[in-house]
């Protein structure tokens, strides 16, 4: 029987980025906050300090900062005729556990979404026509657009102190930047990061076809900054070991070093780790949320009660606390209806690799995550889609993030796959490769979506997740233009042999993409098509908050991580100005 605690105001369920704005929003609104997270405490002292975060065995390939996916993984397939069997081995995408989350061990790359992203369905139907898209093709608009986000991108994007260059401010365009972004009220905090030599052949490249090539904006900073909550990052070292990785020298914007120092010192906030929360539990109406139920690393049970609860897990397991708490109508692909689980979508990725003679010296060893350039002029609506036949785009860029030994090794095609002639071509090829990378959107359909398991269930007895995905036809034909485009900018940079291909299905499990899993518990202004609210608020148990990426309707060319931050805060300032003035729907039906 569960030990029942004292009630405190708020409860947040993960302590990752999102938790962590919210909790150091809420106390500092004056509320007794409890942050629950299943995984370990881990802090830039001791735990992420060399050599022995170095250790690629450990981080890339055992995955030790990831969910342990022996007590807790998901079950997989590619659609609904097929019998989903659980992964043991995290490839494609890295769920991340532990104090920080993923925001631990992500890159740096730090984009806002486009207008043109939040409001997709509306755009695309005004430029192209309501015929346009296939029955099957789901997008639909946000609930907020680029001016409502602004003021919360902004404050992000200054508490983590990030690098880049504006490219539009207050309506103005700015040469060097992105002269597709959105208006911005000012730029970014600290300047680009240093362009290493591939990036310089790419941007020449680019910009010698008529394109727009910008410095990438980065979280691994260019140099030393004190944010907002006073405390003080350093400047990036160019060691290669961002992602899957802690970041030893506080140069890399995670929650520990961004925001945990402050939180954790607050006497209205408590950490609880290795607390696995099972489920939500509601009043006899369903309507208001009670309390939590969690085990702890002992075994033992507890009962949470409180006033607010914040869902703010990974994107997937947000879907699944609501699904194993009963919030929300699970979707059903058959007939269209239910919200839990829908518009799941993902990132559609390719890439390019331009092979040099050995007198260009590329030294991948020494990069960043987050360091390189990127042109636009294929992300979002920025290109007429009319003559094409899909929607969406992707960003391409020389942004090598690393050069690490073990995940490094580019050859050209034909090469074998393992023995001498493949050793003499990793040597050969190592310090003279260019990989661009392109990075494209996700629609959502009616096909692809996720539910709980009627088979496995993990270490306490819960039915696990199940996704049912393959790439859409909209999105293949994305990256077969796409990455044509990234070909023929790969041949102007001049090297000896060119070589990629755009993403095709079906899709695979095995091989990483990216951990940008989107959608299953989205936001809009209609009930019957999302689960949450335009303040991320649960349409059916108005004291329950799902925040994340999980609330992306349709995922963007861009990466997610950005927008997730403003949408904690937006959500924040809502909870804080208004819900707690007045419990109850922040919007009527």
């Amino acid at each position: 029987m569960a030990t029942r605690l004292p009630e405190v105001d708020a409860v947040l369920l993960g302590v990752g980025l999102v938790g962590s704005i919210l909790g150091r929003e809420l106390t500092r609104a004056g509320l007794k906050v409890v942050g629950l997270e299943r995984g370990e405490p881990r802090f830039t002292v001791p735990d992420f300090q060399g050599p022995q975060i170095h250790d690629e065995l450990r981080y890339s390939i055992r995955k030790a900062m990831m969910q342990d996916n022996t007590k807790e993984t998901l079950t997989f397939r590619n659609n609904g005729n097929q019998t989903a069997l659980p992964i043991r081995r995290w490839e494609s995408f890295l769920p991340g556990t532990g104090l920080g989350g993923a925001a631990v061990h992500w890159n740096g790359q730090t984009y806002r979404f486009q207008d043109t992203d939040l409001r997709m369905r509306t755009r695309t139907n005004e430029r192209y026509g309501k015929n346009f898209l296939s029955d099957d093709i789901i997008i639909q608009d946000w609930g907020v657009n680029a001016a409502d986000l602004e003021p919360y991108y902004d404050r992000f994007e200054y508490l983590l102190g990030v690098s880049g260059k504006a490219g539009n401010l207050k309506g103005q365009k700015v040469n060097g930047g992105n002269p597709f972004e959105d208006a911005r009220n000012r730029d970014y905090p600290t300047p680009p990061m240093k362009e290493p030599y591939g990036s310089a052949l790419f941007r020449k490249a680019a910009a010698g076809l008529g394109y727009h090539p910008f410095p990438q904006p980065s979280s691994n900073l260019s140099q030393p900054y004190t944010n907002p909550e006073g405390l003080t990052l350093n400047s990036c070292m160019f060691c290669g070991y961002c992602e899957r990785y802690g970041c030893e020298h506080y140069a890399k914007s995670s929650p520990q070093t961004i925001l945990l120092p402050v939180l954790l010192k607050d006497k209205n906030f408590t950490l609880k780790t290795g607390a696995q929360v099972l489920r939500i539990n509601l009043d006899s109406d369903k309507k208001r949320a009670t309390s939590v139920t969690y085990v702890d690393a002992s075994g033992r049970e507890f009962e949470q009660p409180a006033k607010l609860f914040i869902v703010g897990t990974f994107a997937l397991n947000n879907v699944r606390m609501l699904l194993l708490s009963g919030i929300g109508k699970p979707y059903d692909p058959k007939t269209g209806t239910g919200v839990v689980g829908r518009n799941y979508a993902y990132q559609t990725t390719s890439a390019v690799q331009v092979f040099y003679d050995e007198k260009v010296n590329i030294n991948p060893f020494m990069r960043s995550g987050a360091n390189g350039v990127v042109i636009s002029d294929f992300v979002s609506d920025n290109f007429d889609h009319g003559p094409l036949g899909f929607v969406g785009g992707a960003y391409v860029g020389e942004i090598m993030s690393h050069g690490r030994p073990i995940e490094f090794h580019p050859t050209p095609k034909g090469t074998p796959a393992w023995g001498a002639e493949w050793k003499k071509a990793v040597a050969k090829h190592y310090n003279h490769t260019c990989a661009l990378n392109v990075h494209g959107s996700s629609v959502s359909v009616k096909q692809n979506y996720l539910d709980l398991d009627p088979t496995y269930k993990d270490a306490w007895g819960l039915p696990l997740l199940r996704m049912t995905f393959d790439f859409p036809e909209n999105d293949l034909k994305m990256s077969a233009y796409v990455t044509q485009k990234a070909m023929e900018i790969g041949k102007a940079m001049g090297g000896q042999l060119v070589e990629g291909g755009p993403r095709k299905g079906p899709y695979t499990i095995t091989q990483y993409q990216t951990t940008h899993n989107t959608g299953g518990t989205v936001m809009g202004t209609d009930p019957s098509t999302s689960t949450v609210n335009r303040f991320l608020q649960s349409w059916d148990v108005h004291n329950v908050f799902v925040i994340g990426a999980s609330n992306f309707p349709q995922n963007a060319s861009y990466n997610p991580t950005d927008t997730v931050g403003a949408l904690a805060y937006w959500a924040a300032d809502a909870i804080t100005k208004q819900y707690l003035k007045n419990p109850g729907p922040l919007v009527r039906t």
